[in-house]
């Protein structure tokens, strides 16, 4: 039986998600373009041939996505993030024991597993179990830790001068594991289980100024009634046209620049640093306004950013162009990412969000998959990243009309009270009083809100939805 604690055990939950996200983001997602920039220059092999295990890596965390929805909602956070650790701790240390491309591609596929498994998603559905009204600003929270682990891509280049790239590897990739295995019992649990409320209560709503959320009700959606659901799929595709951009920007922007624009390695990293510093800005930002404003609206503006953003970096010949881009992709990829979440959780209900989220991640993901391969690809056969980058950001443009278009969904009719999915307390989304009513009517209630009627919501306000 879980300790019961009169301090909010939210913000723990988020801070240890935080740490979590924030290894992965400084060992695989921000250091992997460097560890290729150093295979390259050992090698030999080609643009294709590396992006091509970049495009694995994603490729087996999309195919993970409904597998691992299933199994969070049947075994718990903790454990599926500790099984992580172990894959991450030896697929680090095979790939510091690489010789051949073969071997390169089933470490990554290791390493993808671990990350997958003890990264973005278990940490994303243990947040939202959590919170409900204060969702983005506690994804927002959160996902700074992606943002800040890049920060430390500086020091893991500078590893890979004093100790050599393998040696860097094997150890920060143990280390890492390590402490992802500690901070996963933090994730486990609901509020009920504590004896606790989501959000911390209604007195912490109350001095949160938020407003009820667009599409926010009390049905929880089952994984097949969401896929039913042209919000579902708008949501999907939109957050994989955004993907298309990081994606590459991930895997080529130190190649692009040590390539084409003449940086060193240290000089790259430093400009990849700065991305996530700029995240972190985008991820307040969009954290302060995610429970204020409509979230489709935040997206749909940092998709602007994203496709703006590319193209400056296709033709960057200074380094006014560079640090542009720096800062509209930053902010952009920080104010959307954590959104994201949220809009699933708010439109589909917290009991079946794990299922839900996984299996959208495997839409999603073609993005970070099909991006970098292609870009690569195009880099080998015209000589130069240009022409990817700029088909990649009208792409990205075109994408901003799937948000527009991911308008909140009509409850499901149920004929008996049995297809109804586990009652808010059991989800996790309730208070410990059975007394209480459902979690969407209360949370508008905290917030001084009057629940209205409404199947659907403009770009403008964040209007309340319908209940079932």
């Amino acid at each position: 039986m879980p300790k019961r604690s009169t301090a909010f055990r939210g913000w723990k939950v988020v801070g240890a998600g935080a740490v979590m996200q924030g290894l992965q983001s400084a060992l695989v997602m921000h250091a992997m373009g460097s560890y290729l920039v150093e295979l390259e220059k050992e090698y030999g092999w080609s643009k294709t041939a590396l992006s091509g295990a970049f495009a694995m890596n994603r490729a087996e965390t999309a195919l993970l996505g409904p597998v691992q929805g299933w199994l969070l909602d049947r075994f718990g956070p903790r454990v599926i993030a500790r099984v992580g650790a172990m894959f991450m701790a030896t697929g680090f240390v095979g790939f510091s024991m690489l010789q051949t491309l073969w071997h390169f591609y089933l470490a990554f596929l290791c390493i993808a597993v671990g990350t997958s498994f003890c990264g973005f998603v278990t940490v994303t559905v243990s947040i939202v179990r959590w919170f409900e009204a204060l969702r983005a600003r506690a994804l927002s929270v959160g996902g700074m830790g992606l943002g800040v682990g890049g920060l430390c891509l500086p020091l893991v280049v500078l590893c890979f001068t004093r100790f050599g790239w393998r040696a860097t590897a094997a150890v920060t990739g143990v280390g890492g594991a390590a402490v992802a295995w500690w901070l996963a019992k933090y994730l486990e649990g609901r509020p009920a289980d504590f004896g606790q409320q989501v959000d911390g209560g209604a007195s912490v709503v109350a001095k949160g100024k938020t407003v009820r959320a667009e599409g926010l009700s009390d049905t929880h959606f089952t994984a097949t009634e969401a896929m039913r659901t042209r919000a579902f799929w708008m949501i999907s595709l939109g957050h994989m046209s955004a993907l298309f951009v990081v994606g590459v920007v991930m895997a080529h922007l130190q190649l692009f620049l040590t390539s084409e624009r003449g940086y060193s390695l240290q000089q790259a990293s430093f400009v990849a640093a700065a991305l996530p510093l700029v995240q972190v800005a985008g991820m307040a930002l969009g954290g302060y306004l995610g429970d204020r404003v409509n979230k489709r609206l935040i997206a749909s503006v940092a998709m602007c950013g994203h496709a703006v953003a590319l193209l400056l970096l296709a033709w960057s010949g200074r380094f006014w162009v560079v640090a542009l881009f720096v800062v509209l992709h930053g902010l952009a990829w920080g104010a959307r990412g954590p959104l994201m979440q949220a809009l699933r959780a708010d439109y589909f209900g917290a009991s079946s969000f794990a299922t839900i989220m996984g299996i959208s991640s495997s839409i999603v993901l073609i993005g970070t998959v099909l991006g970098p391969l292609w870009a690569g690809w195009m880099a080998d056969v015209t000589g130069s990243y240009t022409l990817a980058f700029v088909v990649l950001s009208a792409m990205t443009a075109v994408g901003m009309t799937f948000f527009v278009l991911a308008r909140p969904p009509v409850p499901p009719q149920r004929h008996s009270s049995g297809a109804e999915p586990a009652a808010a307390a059991t989800a996790g989304t309730g208070t410990a009083d059975a007394g209480t009513a459902g979690t969407g009517t209360a949370a508008a209630a905290m917030a001084g809100i009057e629940p209205v009627g409404s199947e659907t919501g403009d770009m403008t306000t964040s209007t309340p939805s319908r209940t079932a």
